[in-house]
């Protein structure tokens, strides 16, 4: 299919054919439009936090998607679905009819075969409430997954099968249909990335009540550092590899942490290019 105008570049926001209640909007490079070969392109999502600031984050990888063949892949699911003023569904995977991993594997699948890359295995980043979302993608999709940044998660699911989801991992098959994949887990490269001053509680503090409240849900530690080293260790634990990256200097700014953020892409795409 011919791209279009509004195809490359910094483009519109797409609704998702297959639900149109979420969109999408990407970066293409326009050298992508003239490539003969585009088996080499690859493909980087990524995850808006609570604040829904798609279209920032798909700017801000623009550069590096350009240096190394890529398209940028930025979600949007909209605050309100089905419940008004409703924030949070998304970062729990889950919410009435919506599987929002599923709504995302549904949109790399339809930016794959628009413009003829290959997304088999993508690179996936999200900061605080996109990496509560990354991350819980990660344990149920590590076969579609080249590399996940997990940036600040308030809350953190655990590889724990003695609590429920979202705490733990114990009903995942109830919940998901789907068991943990170790092995998989473990082919990933995964990196966490928290901002030194990210200590703000307000957010993430769950209290008895709240829509996302269970038991345990703060047992992972006080600030966000606190929780990211929490799933640090556990998935050390697990024999998964973790590059954990804390900048100094910065508290809870998704943008402020992205240069070690697309160091570790350019390193992951790098190797990859190298091995085909």
């Amino acid at each position: 299919m011919p791209l279009g105008y509004y195809d490359v570049g910094a483009t519109p926001f797409f609704a998702l054919q297959a639900d149109q209640r979420v969109s999408y909007c990407l970066y293409v490079p326009r050298a992508l439009a003239d490539a003969p070969d585009r088996s080499a392109w690859r493909l980087i999502v990524a995850m808006h936090g609570t604040g829904r600031t798609a279209t920032t984050y798909r700017d801000k990888f623009a550069d590096l998607a350009e240096r190394e063949r890529c398209i940028v892949l930025a979600p949007l699911f909209p605050v309100g679905l089905i419940e008004p003023e409703e924030l949070s569904n998304y970062k729990r995977l889950k919410f009435h009819d919506m599987r929002f991993d599923l709504l995302l594997l549904a949109m790399v699948d339809e930016v794959g075969r628009k413009y003829g890359i290959d997304v088999s295995r993508f690179l996936l980043f999200g900061f605080s409430g996109g990496g509560q979302f990354v991350h819980r993608v990660f344990l149920l999709h590590p076969h579609r997954l080249a590399a996940v940044s997990i940036g600040a998660p308030g809350n953190v699911t655990l590889l724990d099968n003695t609590r429920d989801w979202w705490v733990g991992t114990r009903n995942l098959r109830a919940e998901f249909d789907t068991d943990i994949d170790l092995a998989a887990l473990r082919r990933v490269r995964v990196q966490m990335v928290v901002g030194a001053e990210d200590t703000e509680t307000w957010e993430i503090t769950l209290k008895p009540g709240s829509s996302a409240w269970m038991e345990g849900a703060n047992d992972s530690g006080r600030t966000r550092i606190d929780r990211l080293a929490t799933l640090k260790a556990n998935y050390e634990q697990h024999g998964i590899a973790v590059r954990h990256d804390l900048v100094p200097g910065i508290g809870h700014e998704g943008w402020k942490v992205l240069e070690p953020v697309q160091a570790f892409f350019m390193s992951v795409l790098r190797e990859r290019e190298k091995a085909t």
